[in-house]
């Protein structure tokens, strides 16, 4: 066994690899960029090593600095985690010439899973299902239709150069194939000037699941079931959990089988994924071969009982794998929403900057212990008060739940959900609430277009309804209630002056554009000691018996019995004396007066927002890598004018009309905050 090994990689997944490493007596070596210096992982491990710059290409990228560093520590061998280099075929050979164990598979596995079209003729020939087609030009439409009943309806007529949905069309029968292929045929030769057309079978409702395999140096290949990964944004996975809720026993013991082939047919060593598409008759086809640890691991981790990260120590170090295929387990039902760093109510822009605040849930799972199961689990790479740099991936930690069975799942990761604390930027922590709220995916029901389907104009407030939204009000009304106690009890008072709470008050939640909405709500029975409190609102009643502090983020407590986990703010937008309660992804901000001051505000003008529509304004923070125009320019509505980046992704501004350029307010290099104006029109 190996006693030092260095982690070629950085955030949550360079700290669970050093947890594992821990457990086992190995010591550990991090490496770090600038913008590093002060993270976690660096914190965490034995030893660091600087290896550049803050861009990754100039950092974590850079695989003579990260053997270097290896020589230097006298690591033994190398844990890439995933991303990075972790998939890179030469870097894998380099560190094995140089002596160096990697912690993954053969460098000639790697490369025989890296090419798309090659590993679909590897895995067909490993006896793996792939998706039935003809991937050579069809000359005739009597041709596309025996093609297309070889095959099996339905079927995807595809335009050979074809994009934007033009010279696609789906069929279902016979004369559906035989009119798709002539119009497929003319729209393509219309569009693009060439008129090749394929056909390839058409998966209905497409779900993408994948099957965890484990190999080893000694021939032992074995399927550690399923992850359910078909919520997704854009391609990028969401939420994911294991086992499948839609998959049947046998589709899931043909799926493993296969996976186990193909891993076989490429001499596989290591962990690993096979990614499949799994049509709604259950038919499933090869999509490719992931050849690192997949982020949604922990999930495969809690139904399972074992810590992939050690197996992948163990099995690079020569060991055989300790356990066979009918000693897998599959227990329970385990849930991973991935929290990430950007806007959903801004469309999902990167959101960078100082945690001001960063309190996960409370755990009872941890990473690399597999004693402790059918809690809550947090990965994460950052701590209270540090940064989240613009140059990496916006997630900021995996939040983790594993149920007795699926019902029990969600209900957890609502929860936990609940109390998750993050301050200073934004997340998507609301989207996951509304997700995890849908009718569809409580039922099981949806596929890889269900964001799609469901969120196609974006997020929005709206999209998080409530089953209770009477209970927030009274929620506000108790803080403030617990805050004017405090106040009640302060020395120096003049006898018979004393200050006195009422129990009459309204609530005026703040809304857009001065539309607020007020509420009276009566408290009574107020407990100082024991922080309980009846509220009336109209016909609704609530007890709320809590323990909160003033100035405490979250609120546990229970509300008419049941249990219940919330967060405060107060003092937040514009307005001082507001607060803010969110529960459940739904936020209420709002104001809490006496009767007479709530009749007050409602005589108070509203004060609209500066008009800021003579600027172009940085939708997120991020750089400004470049200015396309210069004072005096004339610009037309639509016409390119800045680019930013942040987190791996540009984003093109553009002018919204006509005008003339008066100043450019930020210089090409600059870090922009969000909304800081970058040109000013006159």
């Amino acid at each position: 066994m190996f006693t030092k090994i260095l982690i070629a990689n950085r955030g949550e997944i360079a700290c669970r690899v050093i947890l594992t490493a821990r457990k086992m007596g190995i010591k550990t070596v991090a490496v770090y960029s600038d913008a590093d210096r002060d993270a976690r992982h660096v914190e965490l491990a034995d030893e660091a090593v600087h290896i550049g710059a803050s861009p990754s290409r100039e950092s974590y990228l850079q695989a003579d600095r990260i053997i270097a560093a290896c020589k230097e520590t006298g690591a033994q061998a190398v844990h890439p985690g995933y991303g990075f280099l972790s998939e890179n075929a030469g870097f894998a050979r380099r560190v094995e010439e140089e002596g160096i164990v990697f912690i993954g598979p053969k460098h000639f596995s790697i490369a025989a899973m890296g090419d798309k079209i090659e590993s679909k003729k590897l895995a067909g020939a490993a006896g793996v299902n792939c998706i039935p087609g003809v991937n050579d030009a069809i000359e005739t439409a009597e041709k596309a239709v025996e093609i297309a009943k070889g095959i099996g309806y339905p079927v995807m007529i595809k335009a050979s150069a074809g994009g934007g949905g033009k010279g696609l069309r789906v069929a279902f029968n016979d004369k559906e194939a035989f009119e798709g292929f002539t119009s497929c045929r003319n729209e393509a030769r219309n569009s693009f000037g060439d008129d090749r057309v394929f056909i390839e079978k058409f998966v209905e409702e497409p779900r993408h699941i994948e099957i965890q395999v484990l190999g080893d140096s000694h021939g032992n290949v074995i399927y550690l079931n399923e992850r359910e990964c078909s919520i997704q944004r854009r391609h990028q996975k969401v939420i994911e959990e294991a086992p499948s809720p839609f998959i049947s026993e046998a589709t899931r013991k043909a799926m493993g089988e296969q996976a186990v082939q193909l891993a076989r047919a490429v001499k596989y060593q290591s962990a690993g994924t096979v990614e499949f598409v799994v049509g709604k008759d259950q038919s499933f086809y090869f999509l490719e071969m992931n050849t690192r640890l997949q982020v949604e691991h922990p999930v495969t981790e809690c139904i399972t009982g074992l810590d992939l990260v050690e197996l992948m120590i163990r099995v690079a170090a020569g060991e055989k794998l300790p356990l066979t295929q009918k000693d897998v387990q599959r227990n329970g039902w385990a849930m991973e929403c991935r929290i990430n760093a950007e806007d959903p109510f801004r469309g999902f822009l990167p959101s960078t900057g100082r945690l001001v605040r960063f309190q996960p849930p409370r755990e009872s799972m941890w990473a690399s212990d597999t004693e402790h199961l059918y809690g809550v689990r947090v990965d994460t790479g950052v701590q209270d008060g540090g940064e989240i740099p613009m140059y990496y991936d916006s997630m900021i930690a995996k939040l983790i739940v594993h149920g007795k069975d699926r019902n029990e799942a969600i209900a957890k990761m609502r929860e936990a959900l609940n109390g998750f604390v993050i301050r200073g930027i934004s997340s998507n922590i609301p989207f996951q609430a509304a997700l995890l709220a849908h009718p569809k995916f409580v039922a099981g029901d949806f596929n890889t277009g269900f964001i799609a389907e469901n969120y196609g104009k974006g997020f929005h407030a709206e999209d998080v309804p409530h089953d209770d939204p009477q209970f927030l009000v009274a929620l506000a009304a108790y803080v403030n209630r617990r805050a004017l106690q405090r106040a009640s009890g302060i020395t120096g008072q003049l006898p018979g002056h004393e200050f006195t709470v009422g129990e009459e008050f309204v609530v005026v939640s703040l809304g857009a554009e001065g539309k607020n909405l007020s509420q009276p709500v009566k408290v009574t029975d107020f407990q100082a000691q024991s922080g309980s409190s009846r509220l009336q609102l109209g016909v609704s009643s609530y007890e709320i018996c809590s323990n909160w502090h003033l100035g405490g983020s979250r609120i546990r407590g229970t509300a008419n019995g049941k249990s219940f986990t919330a967060q405060v703010e107060r003092g937040v937008g514009r307005n001082p004396l507001a607060v803010r309660i969110m529960h459940n992804g739904t936020q209420l901000d709002a104001l809490v007066l006496a009767p007479r001051a709530a009749e007050l505000h409602a005589l108070m003008p509203y004060k609209a927002p500066p008009d800021m529509s003579r600027y172009v304004l940085s939708p997120m923070p991020g750089l400004l890598v470049d200015v396309a125009v210069t004072p005096g320019q004339k610009v037309q509505a639509g016409e390119r004018v800045a680019v930013i980046e942040a987190m791996k992704m540009e984003n093109v501004l553009f002018a919204a009309a006509d005008g003339i350029v008066g100043k450019v307010l930020a210089a090409k290099g600059e870090s922009l905050t969000v909304d800081q104006p970058i040109i000013e029109f006159a």
